[in-house]
């Protein structure tokens, strides 16, 4: 694995409500809530840090409402962090947080250089779109504009998420939820970004088809070599896709290590529990 970080997160902390100075003291795990008593104030995510290196597959697991959704939102500017510094290698060598960006460079930092695929595909997709059409989309923004060249990639990447070729132009709205996920994950990586963040992206789904969505994902990975960040609440995604995991419980990061290590020998109670509801 490559020693210099990929993406490094220090202190990202989100809050809805009233930000007071000890707002984060007066919630998380020990307390066993994420509102504060004093002010009502929810305390999303709380002081998360941790560092992503090249090619590598990092798990983000919690139950509803760890914060870990809220997490990846803030990473792809979905969401705008009350404090924190988010360092990208490609940008400026990592030595800026991405935060103090303009609005124009961080709209090219989600075109160029991050794919999101996120829970309920209506919020990656345009059902108003063709599947070639998202795609398209995706390459516009980027600053391709030659049509054979769009038309040639968008037909690469559905063949490569195994979307049928003949379906091309229609609506994904005509899609069943597993193909409306493999449209969402080919337009996510259309242009080839060194980051993929990947929100809950079998929840909902039929086993069956988790199965499928899962096999792709691990097989890009493997071919890609695109260093993902993988949120679920599933451990058995976790176990598949991941190097490393990170446990979040009300809003807080409770463990973090080896995912093999985590499954095996949980250290943390609420790990535990987790684990053990998975067997």
């Amino acid at each position: 694995m490559d020693e210099k970080w990929l993406l490094r997160v220090r202190n990202l902390t989100k809050i809805f409500g009233e930000v007071t100075p000890d707002v984060c003291d007066r919630t998380g795990p020990q307390f066993n809530s994420n509102i504060c008593p004093k002010t009502g104030a929810v305390v999303a995510c709380s002081n998360i840090s941790f560092d992503l290196y090249p090619g590598e597959v990092l798990g983000i697991v919690g139950e509803s409402g760890s914060g870990k959704s809220t997490l990846v939102q803030m990473l792809y500017f979905d969401s705008d962090p009350t404090s924190g510094e988010v360092n990208f290698r490609p940008i400026e060598d990592g030595s800026v947080n991405l935060f103090e960006l303009s609005s124009q460079k961080k709209r090219y930092i989600r075109n160029h250089l991050m794919g999101m695929v996120y829970q309920n595909p209506r919020d990656g997709l345009n059902f108003r779109f063709s599947s070639g059409g998202n795609i398209a989309e995706k390459l516009l923004m980027a600053g391709v504009f030659h049509v054979g060249n769009i038309r040639i990639r968008a037909t690469e990447l559905l063949n490569h998420t195994e979307v049928p070729i003949k379906r091309m132009d229609e609506s994904p709205v005509r899609f069943s939820g597993g193909m409306q996920q493999r449209v969402q994950i080919a337009k996510a990586i259309a242009n080839n970004p060194p980051l993929l963040l990947l929100d809950e992206v079998t929840s909902g789904l039929d086993v069956s088809v988790q199965a499928k969505v899962l096999d792709l994902i691990r097989r890009l990975q493997d071919e890609l070599g695109i260093s993902m960040i993988v949120v679920s609440h599933d451990l058995g995604v976790i176990r598949m896709l991941t190097d490393r995991t990170i446990v979040l419980k009300h809003g807080q990061i409770v463990e973090h290590g080896l995912t093999d290590q985590i499954l095996q020998d949980p250290q943390h109670g609420y790990t535990q529990l987790l684990v053990s509801s998975l067997l």
